[in-house]
């Protein structure tokens, strides 16, 4: 064989073998799939409280978009519920035109191109965006195996629990509402009676002492098993003095003093600051980091167990202490009449009852209720902790919020300096570059 036949042979044999190689490739591509985020927050990666909630539902999970045809818009549901069955195999996806079934949208009240239904178990939930957290909040929805009531005494003065003023709670309410949670003012004057779906009584900040027949009820509710979250301000226990006794705790006058949070910049030292390092070790703060702000706090001592397991949730620094006079002027920690930190800022009570209401009956008091509070609610990590006490409270520990993703690179920064440079290289430097080698290129031919 000459040498230019092995040629022809060898090139031949390359071909083949590149060609194989490709047919392998898309082979591979076809039953092997693997991915990588590189983005600076992870945005595109199921964060791991998403993947909890996904690895509670056992059972299939069938989601109807309802897009119109021949639109990108189904492109994108695609891409977006793939992120989730890539983890939860069990999920199905089925587009539905909502121009041919007019009858069904009215029916199902579907109101947006694009809007997902999910069906879990017999129940449905509406998701409108492409957010991971709308998603996850309405797979809790359809996880609860009941509806979970939260009740808001009402009548004495409390934070309203649908009220838009800074010392109400309406926006953290909104939240619970839009994962699942339904609520009700609850007047006992008017019921006589705490409902027996109620999942959670909630005592917000009474101003005036409640009834002698509405202790009654809800010593009679406690007795019972209910579960209770207590939201007390300083020197303001409401006449509610046999529920304290109740309880086995005492509820300490004065106001908490927190000089660090003068190192952030407040002025104001009523203002407390809870971190990692001062939280117990409890469900409730478990794996939680953010910074909590307490307006105006007081302090609860556990004095006897009364059956309860009491454990501290939150407490203040070494720095504290518990001011007793009056907040004018320099505050100074007075060692001979003051208690000084560690200073416990939230208590919760747990203990086995064989009650009407539940076999696990729990209970919550925090000594400030503005952190939840519509002025306050929106600072560092007051909304995530008021979730988690909710879901520890109606025994849901393990529906956890998702906390939002900060998109650090999604935004190109630059100063004014840089983004002139840019500017100038765009509009000068190119065009006449690009100029100046088409002069060369022309000068060079014309020399040959």
């Amino acid at each position: 064989m000459n040498r230019q036949s092995q040629l022809r042979l060898n090139s031949s044999i390359t071909i083949i073998l590149l060609l194989l190689l490709f047919a392998l490739c898309a082979w591979l591509s076809t039953h092997f799939n693997f991915e990588s985020d590189l983005t600076r927050s992870g945005r595109h990666t199921l964060s791991t409280a998403s993947l909890e909630i996904l690895a509670q539902a056992s059972k299939p999970l069938e989601i109807s978009a309802y897009a119109r045809k021949d639109s990108e818009l189904r492109i994108l549901i695609k891409g977006y519920v793939e992120k989730f069955q890539r983890y939860k195999p069990d999920i199905t996806l089925h587009f539905v035109n909502p121009d041919a079934v007019p009858d069904e949208i009215r029916q199902l009240g579907v109101n947006v191109n694009g809007e997902l239904i999910l069906r879990y178990d017999g129940r449905k939930e509406h998701v409108k965006s492409n957010s991971e957290q709308e998603f996850v909040n309405a797979l809790q929805r359809l996880l609860r195996d009941e509806e979970r009531w939260l009740a808001f005494l009402d009548g004495h003065g409390e934070r309203h629990p649908d009220g838009e003023s800074n010392h109400d709670l309406g926006e953290w309410v909104r939240q619970l509402n839009y994962r699942g949670f339904k609520y009700r003012p609850l007047n006992l004057t008017e019921t006589k009676v705490i409902p027996d779906n109620t999942s959670v009584l909630i005592i917000a900040s009474p101003l005036v002492a409640l009834l002698p027949g509405e202790l009654i009820i809800v010593r009679d509710y406690l007795e019972q098993g209910g579960n209770l979250l207590w939201l007390l301000d300083p020197n303001e226990i409401s006449g509610m003095d046999s529920i304290v006794e109740s309880l086995g705790i005492r509820i300490e006058p004065g106001v908490v003093i927190d000089t660090a949070s003068q190192l952030l910049g407040i002025n104001d030292p009523t203002i407390a600051l809870t971190t990692a390092r001062l939280y117990g070790d409890h469900p409730i703060t478990n794996g939680f980091d953010l910074t909590v702000f307490f307006p105006k706090v007081t302090a609860i001592t556990a004095v006897a167990e009364k059956g309860w397991h009491i454990l501290p949730v939150l407490s203040s620094g070494n720095h504290t202490w518990l001011e007793l006079g009056e907040l004018q002027g320099e505050v100074d920690f007075n060692s001979v009449e003051e208690q000084k930190g560690p200073l416990t800022l939230g208590l919760s009570l747990e203990r086995q009852t064989k009650g009407s209401r539940n076999n696990q009956q729990r209970v919550l008091v925090i000594g400030d209720g503005d952190f939840l509070s519509n002025t306050y609610v929106g600072n560092s990590g007051n909304m995530e902790l008021g979730m988690r006490m909710i879901n520890w409270l109606s025994s849901d520990d393990s529906l956890i919020s998702i906390p939002q993703q900060a998109l650090d690179d999604a935004e190109l920064k630059m100063s004014q300096i840089t983004l002139g440079a840019f500017g100038l290289s765009f509009l000068l430097v190119l065009p006449l570059g690009f100029l100046g080698v088409g002069f060369f290129l022309w000068w060079h031919r014309k020399k040959l």
